[in-house]
């Protein structure tokens, strides 16, 4: 390797030491002479600096004096690697294995009668070497994970112009009125703002009529306007009246209302009489995200698995000894999931002690000896089994602290392959059942400014199944996402709930739901939804989506999903989920 490009790497992998050029070139020379890949170097030199404490962990600095003792190390290794090697022939090695001195070494392995790749790795306490299981029981497959999309999902996001704000904020009002046009077959769509002596129909975004109630009070009948975009009605700003006869089409069938929030995107049908206002006579709900077409092929082996999804933050506001968390652990330990999905915050910004300073260790630290390595030793017991991170804009371990958000820094897993890292919010597949995730609270910010209308139902939407009722209100706030084809929908944030989302709408293309940016997400509502949230945890179906709130593991809950196998059909495998309170 050219010792420019390994030079480069070596940066990469240690950013403190890219400024000691002699320390670098040190590290240069290891690399060539020991045959070490830099990513290698960066295993055996962490695992010697290491220093494990009953009350702090932590890594001691690259030096130089650590590098030569690295040296001796790996030499003193060697050494006696090649000694072994010569002094055993090779029959020697044979007759042990024949003896079954490797007997029960792997028992899942040896019951499935296949071998099992494993990468070694160093420990944490040394240059002893772990085993880890390669083949995972579950396909996984997450967003990409090239340099160029890594690197459009951790954009810069203090350049943010306000031009750009504009177009995205229009683009989406024209794409979903070519989306309504459509399905209702309209001809043409009016303007909310020019009088007109017949009903037309208009597209556009709820907002909040700033003249009529203060910016924190909730929409109302009196205080809701419709904003539309500069090629539908030159971005004019129109006051809402409803009729006392509104009808509503399209909705789920039992619902007898519809509901509104700033940012939605809606259909509205009615005049503009010339009195500065838009009276609507009926609203036409948007047509949901349908249902994923995939099927699971018959002959898929072991598609059946568990998940255990949980939600930060994971220790109450009065402590950092993350307790609730230590609990979950060992429900993850008895129950032997093959997955599991643990969302932000983990090291939360907005935790009482750590913004008064009261904590001393590292925020990398804390995560890698609370969550990291709970986490190996729990996927170095159960071979084949994962473990999925979703980030939240709150994390201190991130360095992405807008929304939508680049998945954590690789160094965090510690580089171990079984830890995905996804991005906030995050699409991805286990075995063909589609996953959409965040955990943004969006649930909570839709309630808080929802206005709920009601009116007669027009050609309701039947129910897909016996559980999907139009009259559920969390799962009406569920069904919302589905419509708005968006994991957070809501503009502007709510002034009081700023510090937990800060929106980059520039970049909502990241937000989408279903045909998301990169093709990474097909144009179909997700098998799975989950959406954390303060409000009470529930298990819902919406249309043909499974919608799961785990509430937060400081609250004690969390989800247990159990997907069953195929039935042989082509099926999608059946979903059982269930919250589940922790008992401390």
């Amino acid at each position: 390797m050219a010792t420019e490009t390994l030079k480069q790497q070596i940066s990469t992998r240690f950013p403190e030491i890219a400024s000691d050029t002699q320390l670098l070139t040190e590290c240069v020379s290891v690399c060539q002479n020991y045959s070490l890949t830099a990513e290698e170097l960066q295993y055996k030199w962490e695992a010697h600096n290491f220093r494990p404490s009953a009350t702090r962990s932590e890594i001691s600095p690259y030096t130089l004096e650590s590098l030569g003792t690295l040296k001796a190390e790996i030499q003193r290794q060697r050494t006696a690697k090649a000694g072994v090697q010569k002094a055993a022939p090779r029959t020697s090695l044979v007759a042990s294995i024949n003896r079954g001195a490797f007997r029960n070494r792997n028992p899942v392995a040896k019951a499935a009668n296949a071998s099992v790749h494993v990468k070694l790795e160093p420990t944490a306490d040394g240059f002893g070497m772990e085993g880890i299981a390669g083949p995972s029981t579950v396909t996984f497959k997450g967003p990409s994970n090239d340099a160029s999309a890594r690197k459009k999902r951790a954009y810069r996001y203090m350049h943010e112009k306000p031009s750009e704000r504009g177009d995205v904020l229009d683009d989406r009002i024209n794409e979903f009125a070519e989306r309504i046009r459509e399905h209702y077959d309209l001809a043409d769509l009016g303007d909310p703002s020019s009088s007109t002596p017949e009903d037309v129909t208009v597209v556009g975004r709820i907002i909040q009529d700033d003249e009529a109630v203060e910016e924190s009070a909730k929409l109302a009948d009196g205080a809701i306007s419709l904003e539309c975009s500069r090629a539908l009605g030159n971005g004019a700003r129109v006051p809402l009246r409803f009729d006392w006869n509104l009808k509503i089409r399209g909705a789920a069938q039992g619902s007898g209302s519809t509901a509104f929030f700033p940012g939605a995107i809606t259909a509205l049908r009615g005049k503009n009489g010339g009195g500065g206002y838009f009276q609507v006579s009926e609203i036409l709900t948007l047509p949901p995200l349908m249902p994923s077409a995939s099927r699971v092929k018959p002959d898929t082996e072991d598609s059946a698995f568990s998940m255990f999804i949980a939600s930060g933050p994971y220790t109450p506001d009065q402590d950092l000894g993350f307790k609730p968390w230590r609990a979950l652990v060992k429900k993850i330990q008895e129950a032997k999931p093959a997955v599991v999905l643990l969302l932000g915050p983990f090291i939360d910004a907005l935790h009482p002690l750590i913004k008064s300073g009261d904590v001393d260790s590292t925020p990398l630290n804390l995560f890698r000896t609370r969550f990291t390595d709970p986490l190996r030793s729990y996927l170095d017991s159960v071979p084949g089994s994962i473990a999925l991170i979703v980030p939240s804009v709150r994390d201190l371990v991130g360095d992405h602290a807008v929304f939508p958000q680049c998945e954590l820094p690789a160094d965090v897993a510690r580089g171990d392959p079984r830890i995905h890292l996804l991005p906030n919010p995050a699409w991805f597949t286990l075995n063909g059942i589609t996953f959409a995730a965040t955990s943004a609270d969006v649930l909570f910010h839709i309630r808080k400014g929802e206005f709920v209308k009601r009116g007669e139902e027009v050609e309701p939407t039947p129910p897909m199944s016996a559980e999907d009722t139009g009259s559920d209100p969390m799962a009406n706030v569920c069904r919302h996402l589905l419509h708005q084809r968006s994991f957070y929908p809501v503009f502007p944030v709510p002034l009081e709930l700023a510090s937990e989302v800060v929106l980059d709408v520039s970049h909502s293309e990241g937000l989408r739901m279903g045909g998301g940016e990169g093709g990474d997400a097909p144009e179909c509502a997700p098998d799975v939804l989950i959406v954390p949230s303060r409000l009470k945890q529930f298990t819902k179906t919406v249309y043909a989506t499974a919608a799961l709130n785990p509430s937060f593991v400081s609250k004690n809950s969390y989800v247990v999903l159990d997907v069953s196998a195929p039935d042989g059909s082509g099926a999608k495998p059946r979903l059982s989920p269930r919250v589940v309170k922790l008992e401390l």
